[in-house]
């Protein structure tokens, strides 16, 4: 039997339908609100700042993430409010925030003006290194240039780094800033080389491993931790050498001054009480006197 709808009822229709685009406008905060859920976005296999467990999410960058869940569970007087966990890819870390998919990506990246045109950051939460890894029966000539042994004297320096840096096949994340920077040196040596790139960390390292890649660029706290726990045998080695420093954030809507805020409220107090040095002392082997003096110059005064 097929019944008609009452007036009521498509009145009530038409006042959901009026909602959809008022929730999909709506700022972060009020989704949420809207919603009664607060989700995590996070990168899988990013350890040790986010590694995926369950349903979950666990590392440094997730525990950051709960006390900023605490403090949005305190602002909208909701005790309740449910924490999801949205597992995202690397290629998609802005497009998840953009889109509305996660409320905030966890797991920390470097900010460029390209992306800002699409989202927003929070203060720094980590100084990534960038380091580079190598096998042990790596050339001397990659080698020297690599470990920075090649002494700067005009032409014959130059010719020196070609030398090296020729001819040889080098690895690195697809879209990230490390893929960026070694594309620009190539380019300002004049170096003929071959760039891959690899979807993560593990994918990286393991084309070292089997001789399809001579050097594999990534962040160094990473690199050392899948070298150490997945490749503990391989012969492969990680140099001392550290290319570029960046500071690395968290990822928030574009325009949404009051959420960002509440983020960066959150990470500067925790900057202040000693919390993230205590997290750097679970996740990531402590905090060095460089990074304790980075924490003062990243928190943002009250």
């Amino acid at each position: 039997m097929n019944v008609k709808p009452t007036k009521t009822q498509n009145l009530l229709l038409v006042c959901l339908l009026a909602l959809v685009p008022v929730l999909a406008d709506a700022n972060t905060l009020e989704r949420v609100r809207a919603s009664n859920a607060f989700t995590l976005g996070y990168v899988p296999d990013f350890a040790p700042f986010s590694v995926q467990a369950t349903d979950k999410a666990s590392g440094y960058a997730m525990d950051l993430c709960l006390k900023i869940a605490d403090r949005v569970k305190s602002e909208l007087g909701l005790p309740e409010l449910e924490i999801r966990y949205q597992p995202v890819s690397g290629v998609e870390q802005v497009s998840a925030v953009s889109s509305g998919k996660v409320d905030i990506l966890c797991t920390p990246t470097a900010p460029t003006l390209e992306r800002r045109k699409t989202v927003s950051y929070s203060v720094p939460i980590y100084t990534a290194g960038l380091s580079v890894v190598v096998r042990q029966d790596a050339s001397p000539a990659l080698l020297n240039v690599l470990n920075g042994k090649v002494a700067h004297t005009g032409p014959t320096w130059r010719a020196t780094i070609n030398r090296g840096l020729s001819n040889q096949t080098y690895a690195a994340i697809a879209g990230g800033i490390t893929d960026t920077w070694i594309r620009h040196q190539l380019r300002l040596l004049g170096v003929v080389a071959n760039l891959v790139t690899v979807e993560n960390t593990d994918a990286g390292l393991k084309l070292v491993a089997d001789g399809k890649a001579d050097a594999f660029f990534a962040e160094r706290l990473m690199l050392n931790n899948l070298l150490s726990t997945r490749y503990p045998d391989a012969n492969l080695i990680l140099l001392e050498r550290i290319f570029e420093y960046a500071p690395t954030v968290m990822t928030v809507d574009r325009d949404d001054e009051d959420f960002r805020l509440l983020v960066d409220t959150t990470l500067s107090e925790m900057y202040r009480s000693g919390e993230i040095e205590q997290a750097f002392d679970k996740h990531l082997g402590g905090a060095s006197d460089t990074a304790k003096k980075l924490f003062k110059v990243y928190a943002i005064p009250d």
